[in-house]
């Protein structure tokens, strides 16, 4: 065959290629917008390249490089744009594709109109077609089902706003002795608990959130204690545990607005201690945010304040839901309400701390800690220091609460030591104690002691095994101390 029958075989690959690339990327394009309404007319005007060395962006080190030289100096057959750069990262406009198989259709054409095609070359040609027919096919059918997978993905969308959570943690308690309460024994075998959670996230600006959480569960242990952190629910009835809308004022204020999910430290940044969210018993998160005030299920407003980078304020209220009964009761005028205000400075060094202000108000008698032991009604203040010593890998930290109450006070605490990566990235192996809040009528504060050993096996699961220890010191509990194995299982989707 001829010289230039031959670069005409050469460019017809080049250009099949691009198509299929383009062909590719307009999929591409096309699953991440579902509408282009718009383009930028810079992108269409080309200008025919002459040399490869024009190219600001193309460098002798780049993989395109031969393809690309080979292209502009045989064949003349590549465009760039006026700034003498050719954009290889970025993805090709159709206005662009045309641009580029059109140069190379006419290289094309001046081939065939300079040699002709005798029929020996045009023998060749076909063969070759029937040659590479079953991959042509086979291009063709993965460009068709890429066209089909987007159109159904596009159609079947469950959001462009909103993007679903789940968090699932299975509890195995042993009791490896007996804890009696009320003259009736509890605890004496091992328990199962359970919670689901999915988390409904949606965001309209890209800086706020609205969220929406169903939970269910079963099961709890350590009652006399405040029972297990991941532990709630009954009988797998789902509720609506959080409904809640945060935004941002400005560059350094997040106000939230919830409807249903928000108390205590629902409403601060940080509650400091590294146990929070980590320990399997509920004594890991400074008792004093609960600390009688209202339930998480009535509204509330939030704010948080970057005062620095370093300093935040955080304040916040929560009315009790008055229920069917009191339909008229305004949110402030809520018989049981709470109100919270910390400030925090959370360094990312050595140390991180904190001071903060709980006031709440009850219109009923209660038992704290689920012990029996009743407190009367009234108001309920309580101040609180936070702190955590951080040594890199190894941290110090622990808080302590004095509430003041309708007929007494009460100080309650936890302390602790723990390892952050220890055997192995993500990890903490951790032990704490201390006394939990009891207000009226206690012989002693409640005592309870965990050690654990968070172990995150990947993105999805995470094992927690734990060794706790509680003396409830109440005088309606015929054996006041216990000794629990506990496993906790935690999934997220």
């Amino acid at each position: 065959m001829t010289k230039l029958m031959w670069q005409f075989l050469l460019a017809v690959p080049a250009v099949w290629g691009a198509a299929v690339a383009v062909s590719g990327t307009a999929v591409a394009a096309d699953s991440a917008s579902v509408q282009v309404n718009s383009f930028n007319q810079d992108s269409i005007q080309l200008a025919q390249i002459t040399s490869v060395s024009d190219l600001t962006d193309v460098l002798p080190s780049d993989w395109a490089f031969q393809s690309l030289q080979s292209l502009v100096e045989n064949y003349g057959c590549i465009q760039g744009y006026p700034d003498r750069t050719f954009r290889g990262q970025r993805s090709l406009t159709r206005f662009e594709f045309a641009a580029g198989l059109n140069s190379c259709l006419d290289v094309i054409a001046t081939l065939i109109a300079q040699s002709g095609i005798n029929p020996d070359d045009l023998a060749t040609i076909r063969r070759l077609q029937e040659e590479f027919q079953a991959e042509l096919a086979t291009l063709r059918g993965r460009v068709d089902t890429l066209e089909a997978e987007t159109a159904t993905l596009r159609a079947q969308q469950f959001s462009t706003t909103t993007k679903l959570r789940g968090q699932v943690d299975f509890h195995l308690i042993t009791p490896f002795d007996t804890l009696d309460g009320r003259g009736a024994a509890s605890e004496t075998s091992t328990s199962v608990a359970a919670r689901a959670r999915l988390n409904f996230d949606s965001s309209f600006t890209g800086r706020d959130r609205l969220r929406i959480r169903l939970q269910a569960g079963d099961g709890n242990a350590l009652t006399a204690f405040g029972g297990l952190q991941n532990a709630r629910g009954a009988d797998y009835n789902v509720t609506v545990d959080d409904f809640f809308y945060r935004f941002p004022v400005g560059n350094r204020i997040n106000v939230t607005v919830a409807a249903r999910g928000l108390a205590g430290d629902d409403w601060v940044t940080s509650t400091i201690v590294p146990f929070d969210g980590v320990s399997v018993a509920q004594a890991g998160e400074p008792a004093f945010y609960n600390l009688a005030g209202s339930s998480s299920n009535g509204a509330g407003v939030g704010v948080n304040i970057n005062l620095t980078d370093t300093i935040v304020f955080d304040a916040g209220y929560t009315a009790g839901n008055p229920g069917a009964t009191q339909p008229n009761v305004g949110v402030f005028a809520a018989a049981n309400q709470s109100y919270i205000g910390q400030l925090s400075y959370l360094g990312e060094g050595f140390l991180q701390a904190g001071v903060a202000y709980l006031h709440s108000d009850r219109s009923n008698t209660f038992a704290l800690n689920n012990t029996g032991v009743a407190a009367a009604a009234g108001a309920i203040d309580t101040f609180a220091g936070l702190l955590n010593l951080d040594f890199g890998r190894f941290f110090i930290a622990g808080h302590g609460a004095y509430s003041t109450f309708n007929g007494g006070n009460d100080f309650s605490w936890n302390a602790g030591v723990g390892l952050n990566d220890f055997l192995m990235e993500g990890s903490q192996l951790a032990v704490y104690g201390g006394q939990l809040p009891q207000l009226v009528g206690r012989s002693e504060n409640p005592f309870l002691i965990e050690g654990y050993y968070d172990i995150p096996f990947n993105k999805f699961l995470t094992i927690t095994p734990a060794i706790i220890y509680g003396d409830a010191n109440q005088v309606a509990f015929t054996d006041n101390s216990a000794l629990w194995g506990a496993l906790r299982a935690t999934f997220r989707f």
